[in-house]
């Protein structure tokens, strides 16, 4: 059997690889260890969060599933940081860890060009540094002309409990014990990573009415660019909200020598920004306290998740810490924590396509390239799959940059910087945050979804009539006038706020601070849909700043443009500085905008590049 696509992995990542790849038109293969666990969620029970929601905007806004099975699957949804500026606001929704995984199968099983096969990869077929097609462990082999790996961490994966190692994947499911032993062998370096996860308890032992509540938005919200939403928004799921305490902290740091993270255990990396509980306590000394959030898993069983309690210590001490937190007295741990290691190649092997540089039409997606979460690998997943696809189709590939999407940035960052640890993505590592923003997700990428041909006619159609509507209500407040009447006065009067001197049009008037789209609705209703009436806002409020972040995305455009030519000999290039000059040679830039971005690579360096691209290629 021969396919065109074949996708190793039936993660977050996985999904969205075979699926673009499948609707693109190409005949795909999904092979994954357990059909069952197709789109599991074995860490938190949450879709989004901060800048990873803008991710899964990204991700539906170029035809993915994430967004819209999310909403289809979640029992809670809120917009974080809404009362601070757009840049920094982003969905997260509780998704039922039942119903979440059962949509997105029926997603996937319903997508024409799709197969799913249960079985396990531990090889691949390479002629001249080529990828052919797999091997799986009965022996048996499957041609395919591109293979995108998303492993997420069962690579060599190992389980860890105080001072016990099993070597198993998440939930006790078979490990994948040759495949990166392979990998190493065709020339990729390996890197050992760690995660965790914390204990589940059962919800019948839990007083919650010793903690704070925290409840869902009373404002209705999608992930979705082109669905409804689909919940009753006074049905919602509470979640709660405790904190550690001084028993807390001393339970953990007496017995911190049990940990398999310091009793010398875990070998592996991990995530820096989503640290154990035993690691806060040893990294942040002077903190009194954290905070914890219990989360329901599902409805369909009852079991929470403590969220923000990750850690590897023994069974019976997890007992201890647990019941130490005001609440759980006595809880019922149904599950216990537990760290894993896995392995992951190295991410500066690959290319911004996600094509690995090692070997040809070898993509790579998800944890294997070193990232943390759900929405991260979901990201690389729909780009992998989407380039396979084009390579397929002799187009070139679609590269995100950093002004264009949080997934660009997530890319550029492994491709260029490496990462030694678990990469998560945050808001901060976005240098053109307030242009990527929630609300303008489908109008950044939709037109490049259209030209790689990853979304559908209708999908493409709402775009347009998104962007018709926002350039209308764009007309309707610049030729609306606040006329000055006793009720308008009285208007704002009452809402604290100085009346202004002189007739001015609504467009002018929010740009004052203090004046809101609600506030003017009050005046006169603007006959627009409330998305539409918040995209305009955020324009004409953000003007100046939005203005003066593009034009550093030209400064940097600028440099994008200067390509490095693939068969550039860096030895020849005088007077780089040797660290420079081997990470250059290690990295291989497309680009000079790439090349600024790498570590040990000075300005100088820069420069005296761009003085030998003029005089040996001709670049301007």
């Amino acid at each position: 059997m021969k396919y065109e696509i074949i996708v190793v992995g039936g993660g977050h990542a996985g999904i969205e690889a075979a699926h673009i790849g499948a609707f693109k038109g190409h005949k795909t293969l999904l092979v994954t260890g357990n059909i069952k666990n197709i789109g599991d969620m074995p860490c938190n029970p949450s879709i989004g969060g901060s800048a990873k929601g803008i991710i899964v905007r990204e991700i539906d806004a170029l035809g993915g599933l994430m967004g819209r099975v999310a909403d289809i699957s979640h029992f809670q949804i809120k917009m974080l940081n809404n009362s601070k500026g757009p840049a920094v606001r982003s969905l997260r929704a509780q998704a039922d860890k039942v119903t979440y995984p059962k949509n997105m199968l029926k997603e996937l099983e319903s997508t024409p060009n799709l197969t799913i096969q249960e079985s396990m990869v531990e090889d691949l077929i390479v002629e001249d540094n080529t990828v052919k097609g797999i091997i799986l462990e009965d022996g048996s082999k499957i041609e395919g002309e591109k293979i995108i790996l998303t492993t997420g961490t069962y690579l060599k994966a190992n389980i860890l409990v105080g001072n016990t190692s099993t070597e198993s994947g998440p939930h006790g499911e078979r490990r994948s014990n040759h495949l990166s032993d392979n990998l190493k062998k065709y020339g990729l370096h390996i890197q050992r990573l760690k995660t965790g996860t914390p204990v589940r308890i059962k919800a019948s032992s839990i007083d919650f009415s010793k903690m704070h509540e925290e409840v869902g938005d009373n404002t209705y919200w999608t992930f979705s660019c082109d669905n409804p939403p689909c919940y009753d928004i006074n049905k919602q799921q509470k979640c709660y909200l405790i904190y550690t305490n001084p028993k807390t902290h001393k339970i953990i740091l007496d017995n911190l020598d049990k940990s398999a993270m310091y009793s010398g255990l875990v070998t592996g990396v991990g995530p820096r920004y989503c640290p154990s509980i035993e690691d806060k306590l040893v990294r942040f000394k002077d903190k009194e306290r954290h905070q914890l959030f219990l989360e329901p898993e599902s409805i369909h069983y009852d079991d929470w998740y403590l969220q923000g309690f990750s850690t590897s210590m023994p069974k019976n001490i997890q007992e201890q810490m647990v019941r130490s937190l005001e609440g759980l007295e006595n809880a019922v741990i149904t599950k216990y924590a537990y760290a894993i290691e896995y392995d992951a190649i190295d991410p500066l092997q690959i290319m911004p396509s996600l094509e690995s540089k090692v070997i040809k039409n070898l993509y790579t997606a998800g944890q294997i390239n070193g990232t943390s979460g759900y929405e991260e690998a979901a990201g690389q997943g729909i780009v992998a799959g989407i380039n396979a696809a084009l390579s397929l189709e002799k187009e070139e590939p679609l590269i995100l940059k950093r002004n264009e999407a949080y997934i660009g940035v997530l890319i550029d960052d492994l491709v260029t910087k490496g990462t030694n640890e678990p990469y998560r993505m945050l808001t901060s590592r976005a240098e053109f945050r307030l242009i990527l923003r929630h609300d303008n997700a489908d109008l950044r990428l939709r037109p490049l979804a259209k030209k790689c041909g990853s979304i559908t006619d209708t999908q493409y159609q709402n775009y347009l009539n998104k962007k018709k509507e926002i350039e209308e209500c764009e007309i309707f407040l610049k030729e609306t006038k606040c006329k000055l009447t006793s009720e308008v006065k009285e208007i704002f009067a009452k809402e604290n706020i100085p009346v202004p001197s002189i007739t001015e049009t609504f467009y002018d008037l929010l740009k004052r601070p203090e004046i809101t789209i609600k506030f003017l609705n009050k005046i006169e209703p603007i006959p627009f849909k409330e998305e539409i009436q918040e995209e305009m806002e955020i324009q004409i409020k953000y003007d100046g700043y939005i203005k003066k972040t593009y034009k550093e995305v030209e400064k940097m455009m600028k440099l994008e443009e200067k390509e490095i030519p693939s068969d550039i000999d860096y030895t020849k290039v005088k007077n780089l500085a040797s660290e420079a000059r081997q990470k250059l040679e290690k990295i291989r830039p497309i680009s000079l905008g790439q090349a600024t971005r790498i570590s040990g690579v000075n300005p100088s360096d820069i420069a005296i590049l761009n003085v030998y691209l003029k005089k040996e290629y001709n670049h301007e």
